[in-house]
């Protein structure tokens, strides 16, 4: 299996282009057996390739003198190939506390971080990780409990560029039994980490528990989830090209913001739907991680719907996805709030408010019928006095200069100055409406507070019942 391993690592890393002739590459060396076995084929391969090889180590700190005598191990390897080596040493624990990750992903941001730091300095086109098959196996499970879609089963790639380098992995096609051979046939050292064998991480659960469990009902289940892996990745591949290209079709870049039809993107395969909308998120937000499932929903629900509604979905504090009647703008910058103005004559008992994606709903009722209702105190309602109303009324957005006449206070205020003390975001306040009367005199602003006026009192006959319905919260 020795020359069968050479060979393979070879012949992958000439087909897919892992690496190329005259290459500087760092090669992550934890001290286990995978990464010695990798430094050691590498460095075979010195010769046909005319590779530099730097060797790069991180000591996490987590298993005190354990974790100190591989990083000796790994220098004294490194000194015996005569190969450069770099040795970080990262207080892992404290790094855990201060930015509240778990113990892996903490593990992970720092070493990936300290590898592209050692290849920046050394001019390294590549970083060499020692992920192999059975890794791989494990991963694509593992993503399946959490629940994943097409993309997540293609697992980890042979190679994938990282800021300004190529990650690859020589031993993605080669499995754990197989490595451990080469280094018996060889007789390489390597160091035991403890850790691998605590059940507190998920993936040593999968690998030492559920996957055995697992194999009892299929035997080749790791080469099982490696097929699906390597099928999943030319799909994803298609699928992503197919993508691309209709973004490149349907989709316009004006103005900081991408554009998009809801005539064009009606007709797209849901598949094609679901990933357009994840590519343009993408676009907008490179480091953004795997978008939810009902996020990337939401959104195609959004394009799909009627196009008389306007719309403004926030998706997160960077991204606003604009609605407007036909066209979609998915933008990095908080949309401009437009302003907009509904008269209401007497006989209207509702007013479509596409701004808000609602309605203004108005009834009539009795003096009787009201002290027999018991209104409720909902902010989204509001009763008034119909005889003494001034029609038509009108609702509007805010508009400089505004003065209220709040209810349980004396004189008027600024509206502005009622927003700024309630601490409201200055994104929500020019899309809250005001009911006005066709004075002028401001009757209630939607969700926040109504005026003095037009209070219903005792001697009130006819009473206004002005509910507010929204799909989503102002």
């Amino acid at each position: 299996m020795d020359n069968d391993v050479l060979a393979l690592v070879e012949r992958r890393i000439r087909e897919e282009h892992l690496a190329g002739t005259g290459d500087v590459v760092v090669v992550a060396v934890s001290g286990g057996s995978d990464s010695v076995a990798l430094l050691h084929v590498l460095f075979r391969l010195v010769g046909t390739f005319g590779w530099r090889l730097v060797v790069a180590h991180v000591n996490h700190q987590f298993r005190g003198a354990e974790s100190d005598a591989e990083a000796d191990f790994v220098a004294g390897l490194a000194a015996r190939f005569g190969l450069p080596c770099e040795i970080g040493v990262i207080d892992v624990p404290a790094y855990i506390e201060e930015a509240s990750l778990n113990a892996q992903a903490a593990a992970r941001e720092k070493r990936y971080a300290f590898l592209h730091n050692v290849a920046e300095r050394y001019g390294a086109q590549r970083i060499a990780l020692a992920h192999h098959a059975d890794d791989q196996a494990e991963t694509v499970l593992m993503r399946v409990l959490r629940g994943t879609g097409p993309s997540g089963l293609v697992g980890m790639p042979e190679r994938r560029r990282e800021k300004k380098v190529e990650l690859i992995r020589p031993f993605l096609r080669i499995y754990k039994s197989d490595i451990m051979n080469y280094c018996k046939v060889h007789a390489i050292s390597y160091c035991e980490d403890s850790s691998n064998a605590s059940l507190k991480y998920t993936r040593n659960q999968v690998r030492l528990e559920l996957l055995p469990k697992l194999t009892a009902y299929n035997e080749q289940l790791p080469q099982a989830l490696n097929r699906l892996a390597d099928m999943m990745q030319a799909e994803d591949d298609y699928m992503a090209s197919e993508t691309e290209r209709v973004l490149r079709q349907i989709v316009a870049f004006e103005a900081g913001r991408y554009r998009i039809e809801r005539r064009d993107f009606t007709p797209l395969h849901v598949a094609l739907q679901r990933r357009l909308i994840k590519l343009i998120l993408n676009c907008l937000c490179a480091d953004r991680q795997q978008l939810a499932y009902m996020l990337v929903e939401r959104v195609r629900e959004m394009i799909l719907k009627d196009p008389v509604s306007n719309q403004v979905l926030q998706v997160d504090e960077e991204v606003y996805i604009v609605r407007e009647y036909g066209s979609i703008h998915f933008q990095a910058y908080a949309p401009e709030p437009r302003p907009y103005a509904y008269a209401i004559p007497r006989e209207t008992s509702e007013v479509s408010l596409p701004e808000l994606n609602g309605k203004l709903i108005l009834s009539w009722m009795s003096a009787e019928a009201y002290k027999t209702a018991v209104p409720g105190s909902s902010d989204m309602d509001v009763y008034l006095d119909g005889d003494g109303l001034i029609w038509p009324l009108h609702l509007r957005s805010r508009e400089h200069g505004d003065r209220m006449e709040p209810f349980g206070l004396n004189g008027t205020k600024k509206v502005k100055d009622m927003f700024i003390d309630a601490k409201m975001p200055s994104t929500r306040r020019d899309r809250i409406p005001l009911l006005v009367d066709d004075s002028g005199h401001i009757l209630w602003i939607a969700g926040f507070r109504r005026s003095r006026r037009a209070l219903v009192e005792a001697h009130t006959e006819r009473v206004l019942h002005v509910r507010l319905a929204l799909q989503e919260p102002l």
